[in-house]
């Protein structure tokens, strides 16, 4: 009798050559959705972010919260690739996997003989996924391929940074890391459909994940409005329509959206400014846009009167969307986020219980994720030698007093 499938990829192996933020992500939300996930490490030191602050403490234990966040539901094989014996240890490793996901430096791999080309010479239904700053597929390299990066630069070079902040101001960042995030994300979904793939044509293949492509395709409007209309949009300025931003209350900021008439009229409405709604000066979005400075007052005025709460209960009443613009205590204390389930609670025995995010969608057919904590280093290296490649119990021992690999005993 078949086993009952509860997550999406119960069955599936992943070894991650991961570190920092965009590859852990990507594994982790495959770690998520059911995978078996293999994160390899450095003896004695593993993954960096392990030693960033801030940390979760207790009893004389720490752990780092970058590092719980994204390695939660994972295993840690401390592995030495440096050494022939670690390097043999991979390629067995790698041939019970089907996928590799990958976000060291460009080329590294390689360089050892041990990367995607190679490994897929063994391996041909292997999946292997590399995130990289701009993209490593051959016959789709640039002049920046082997530049390195950041997430800051990605925004930058595609577009985003330019929107980001006032006219007045010089660009800025959206939030920490928003690159490497959504590059994790798009990598997993480059996954998803090779694995559906290979359920087709029983083949692997090279899943090749920039995170300049990642955010240059984030801000196809962008794009778009450009090749169209001949437009370059600007930090806080748009010719198209108004309002759009926060708008401050008596006890804190709300956030407009006004795309089109329909939504401008409701608004006129819930202000009893009915005058507004057929006047030149706001009658179209790019009229609104023109006369800002003079709407802006009406628009701050109105709410100036109103609490928070009581102004966005009001516009919503009225079918305009709107919500209040919240720091993370207000989204810890949402009822709305708690009905979703969507900060979830992990116990880890060394250092307590800390929620994280819960990865979206919801599943009707198995909604609750699995709540491993991060694991500690080196914490699975004895089980994988020995129960998944076969070795004996001195065999890993001998590994370990000669660093090949690190054990958690």
């Amino acid at each position: 009798m078949n086993t009952p499938v509860k997550r999406p990829l119960d069955g599936i192996r992943v070894t991650g050559l991961e570190q920092y933020m965009a590859g852990p992500y990507c594994t982790m939300l495959l770690a998520d959705a059911g995978a078996e996930v293999i994160k390899i490490e450095r003896p004695g030191s593993g993954d960096p972010r392990r030693a960033m602050p801030p940390f979760a403490e207790k009893n004389g234990e720490k752990k780092a919260a970058g590092f719980m966040g994204y390695n939660r539901n994972k295993k840690s094989l401390a592995l030495n690739l440096r050494d022939p014996r670690g390097q043999d240890i991979f390629r067995q490793l790698v041939a019970k996997s089907d996928v590799v996901v990958e976000n060291l430096r460009p080329g590294s791999m390689s360089k050892m003989g041990l990367g995607q080309a190679d490994m897929r010479v063994l391996h041909p239904r292997l999946i292997w996924a590399t995130i990289s700053g701009f993209g490593r597929m051959e016959g789709y390299r640039g002049p920046y391929s082997d530049r390195p990066a950041f997430d800051i630069v990605a925004e930058a070079m595609s577009g985003i940074m330019h929107q980001v902040g006032f006219e007045d101001k010089p660009p800025s960042w959206t939030i920490y890391g928003m690159a490497d995030i959504y590059s994790g994300q798009v990598t997993a979904y480059g996954i998803m459909q090779a694995l559906f793939m290979r359920e087709r044509t029983g083949e692997g293949q090279f899943v090749d994940s920039a995170m300049f492509d990642n955010m240059l395709a984030l801000n196809e409007a962008a794009v778009a409005l450009h090749s169209i209309a001949g437009q370059i949009p600007k930090r806080g300025v748009s010719k198209n329509l108004w309002p759009r931003g926060a708008f401050q209350t008596k006890d804190g900021f709300i956030a407009l959206n006004v795309p089109d008439n329909i939504i401008w009229k409701r608004i006129c409405e819930a202000m009893d400014r009915e005058d507004l709604v057929d006047d030149p000066r706001s009658n179209t979005g790019t009229a609104r846009s023109s006369h800002a400075d003079e709407l802006q007052p009406v628009v701050e005025n109105w709410l100036a009167s109103l609490s928070r709460d009581e102004a966005v209960e009001i516009l919503n009443s009225k079918g305009v969307p709107c919500g209040p613009v919240y720091d993370a205590e207000d989204v810890a204390g949402d009822p709305h986020v708690k009905a979703r389930g969507m900060i979830m609670d992990i116990d880890d025995p060394k250092v307590g219980t800390y929620g994280f995010a819960r990865t979206a969608p919801h599943l009707s057919s198995n909604p609750e994720l699995p709540k491993h904590p991060a694991p500690a280093l080196g914490e699975h290296t004895r089980d994988i030698l020995e129960d998944l490649l076969g070795m004996n119990t001195d065999d890993v021992d001998g590994l370990a007093t000669d660093g090949v690999v690190q054990t958690n005993d």
